[in-house]
């Protein structure tokens, strides 16, 4: 397990008003997390949220000003020195920019680590086949990184970061210089990793849509500090922080469009006053037909204004907003409760919207 406990970490920054003065600024506060092994945990925020220097702080390229960093019940900020280099060596490191050795091959970028932990050439030769095997660049390693693609770039940085058999890869925005669909083959490779190997991955972007591909659980982190923290099926379907329902809501068109900013809203319900109900679903009840039924057992009239669908690790997850008319509007709300739907009244409104085109 991974546990970091306290974390702080304070930058000293001259005041504008004073060439004398200087204020602590902090770049992380209070963070207290808690990772599984073998899992993928995802650090997601917007820049200048922390994300970068949380994880430069789990492999001590950056020191925490006051905190503790454990990996595998070992305190990582305890040691210096040799120690501190040889607990490194079970930390890969994925970076955006690839950071590759121009002047070297792929063959000799991948040996690199190892050269430096003085394997023999033997073991050293072994080992770069076999995890350029693992990564699909087998058929690169006389290539010199200017010749390569961004993908296979960052494959060989991964292949790399991998060469000391690490028991935790750290990915530093690894994708977001990439185009989508390369993005979505370094994805796959990253959990097919994570699941051959058995290897931790934390996952650092900006991006929802990365945390939702490949991510077992999440961290939201806004100005230094933790505001949300879960298993990523919870967070996108229940987002407690405002923070957290902004960068879900990228991913998931829950809002209604402009088209239906006219609609006048009422909080309180009457006969010629129709129900707007947004319903969040997930798993097997995505596939149920719950307009079908609404319909059926109450004698409504629906009108989708909105309906959108996804995938969260292979578990479907949508959202619906919908218009009813009928009698029994808390007859439909309960019957979709008992469903364990997430529901929440967006109002009632008086005039029809059929007539509204896109």
């Amino acid at each position: 397990m991974i546990r970091l406990s306290g974390i702080n970490k304070v930058y000293k920054i001259k005041d504008k008003s004073s060439k004398s003065l200087e204020t602590d600024f902090y770049a992380l506060r209070d963070v207290s997390l808690e990772i599984e092994d073998g899992t993928i945990f995802g650090v997601i925020g917007r820049s200048g949220a922390g994300k970068s220097t949380l994880i430069r702080c789990v492999n001590m390229l950056e020191r925490p000003t006051s905190g503790q960093v454990f990996i595998n019940d070992r305190e990582m900020t305890s040691l210096s020195g040799i120690d501190l280099r040889s607990a490194q060596r079970k930390i890969g490191m994925i970076f955006q920019s690839f950071n590759l050795l121009s002047n070297r091959t792929v063959f000799g970028n991948i040996a690199f680590p190892l050269e430096l932990a003085r394997w023999n050439k033997r073991d050293i030769t072994d080992r770069v086949l076999e995890i350029a095997s693992l990564v699909e660049i087998e058929g690169k390693l006389d290539q010199y990184p200017s010749t390569l693609s961004g993908g296979q770039k960052q494959r060989v940085g991964i292949a790399r970061a991998l060469a000391n058999r690490p028991d935790v890869l750290l990915s530093d925005e690894a994708t977001s210089a990439l185009d989508p669909q390369t993005t979505k083959s370094v994805l796959r490779l990253i959990r097919g990793i994570n699941e051959k190997l058995g290897v931790t991955v934390i996952l650092i972007t900006h991006e929802m849509n990365v945390i939702k591909e490949i991510c077992d659980s999440v961290a939201v982190l806004e100005n230094g500090e933790v505001v949300e923290c879960g298993p990523v099926l919870r967070v996108f379907t229940n987002p407690l922080k405002t923070a957290t329902k902004e960068l879900v809501s990228s991913v998931m068109k829950s809002e209604l469009p402009e088209s239906f900013a006219d609609l006048k809203f009422s909080e309180t319900p009457s006969r010629d006053a129709d129900l707007v109900l947004q319903i969040w679903f997930f798993g097997n009840v995505a596939a149920s037909p719950i307009v079908s039924d609404l319909v059926r057992k109450f004698d409504v009239d629906v009108n989708i204004l909105v309906a959108h669908i996804d995938n969260i690790r292979s578990v479907p997850f949508g959202t619906l907003i919908m218009q009813l008319s009928g009698e029994d509007k808390e007859g439909v709300i309960e019957f979709l409760m008992d469903m364990k739907l997430r529901v929440e009244v967006k109002g009632y409104v008086v005039r029809a919207v059929s007539d509204i085109t896109y």
